[in-house]
């Protein structure tokens, strides 16, 4: 844990189950009354936790619908979870497997949100059509030999790390976006504020925004980072951060296992609305007219979470990839020699 996040305690007082219950509808646009910082602007600080079985897209059964009943609600969670559960099963021989659904994940917290879908607009629920220049892109990508986009979280190869996926290098969290999405694992983020600065903690991979509220121009072009340059604003109660400079080497959206296009011209708009002392409303939307044909938003709550957060410290002291390798140039060595 690093020293600046010693001594932080956050109560268990948040209930998963109510997330069950809360739509981007029903919830109010402002906070509660006095939930504001010390010198004036409202109070999102803290630890909160953005955990759902609640597909980012809406399912074809749920067409039409904007709600969902508590008890549908709760079958997506059941069966969503035993899905997980069922591909749990002993790897073949010779190989290691990877997390257990049963151990490793947030798997057993089986809820789900009233709102068939995290994306909200279009419409449908489901994410907007591919640009011909991004259907372009990926085919020559994949005519070359790789995966139909920059892969975040696999690899396309095994000849040296600079060849695996982001993700799976830890140079980003597979579920930290930005934008955020829930994930396996780890779907926790503390926010800071002080006057003019808030910084977003991600547990995953521990990467930290510090986004200025001073209106200060933009980083130039030429200049990219991994998660982007932010900056941001307060628009009445709501939080709204706008991320550019993005580098080409992740996808213009990702989810866990999956990646579109590039993020070179990817404009994110985010927002955070504390709605009441349990709960804040995330919501992002993105715009790239270079892989998207248009924006699409997705909106869901972040609950308080039930414990302080914990440095993820990923590949450090981590031996595995340099095995990794090892024994496949040994392989390798062995194949070219006729060595047994």
């Amino acid at each position: 844990m690093t020293r600046w996040m010693r001594g932080i305690m956050v109560g268990a007082i948040g209930c998963v189950a109510t997330l069950s219950l809360l739509l981007g509808p029903v919830f109010a646009q402002s906070p509660a009354p006095g939930l504001t910082t010390p010198w004036g602007d409202p109070d999102i600080q803290g630890v909160w936790d953005y955990w759902t079985f609640t597909p980012l897209e809406r399912p074809d059964e749920f067409a039409g619908r904007d709600l969902l009943t508590e008890e549908e609600a709760a079958t997506v969670a059941q069966q969503s979870n035993a899905d997980a559960l069922a591909r749990d099963e002993p790897p073949p021989p010779g190989e290691v497997g990877g997390y257990s659904q049963a151990v490793w994940t947030d798997r057993a917290r089986a809820t789900a949100l009233t709102q068939p879908s995290l994306l909200i607009d279009p419409p449908d629920g489901k994410l907007p059509p591919l640009t011909p220049e991004a259907v372009a892109r990926a085919e020559a990508f994949r005519s070359a030999g790789g995966y139909p986009v920059r892969v975040r979280v696999g690899g396309l190869n095994e000849d040296g790390p600079e060849a695996r996926g982001v993700a799976e290098r830890c140079l980003l969290g597979f579920s930290t976006g930005p934008p955020m999405l829930p994930g396996g694992y780890n779907n926790n983020v503390q926010l800071f504020q002080t006057p003019g600065y808030v910084a977003i903690l991600h547990e995953m991979v521990h990467d930290v925004r510090v986004i200025p509220l001073d209106e200060r121009d933009p980083l130039p072009d030429s200049v990219r980072q991994w998660m982007g340059s932010s900056r941001g604003r307060w628009d009445g109660d709501t939080l709204v951060v706008e991320t550019t400079n993005f580098t080409d080497r992740t996808g213009s959206f990702n989810t866990s296992f999956e990646a579109w296009g590039a993020a070179d011209n990817l404009r994110l708009v985010e927002r955070f609305t504390r709605v009441d002392t349990e709960t804040v409303l995330y919501e992002f939307t993105v715009h790239d007219p270079t892989t998207w044909t248009t924006p699409f938003t997705g909106r869901f709550p972040m609950s308080r979470g039930e414990a302080p957060l914990y440095e993820y410290a990923c590949h450090e002291g981590n031996h595995g990839m340099v095995n990794m390798l090892s024994g496949a140039r040994v392989e390798e060595r062995r194949a070219g020699t006729d060595q047994p």
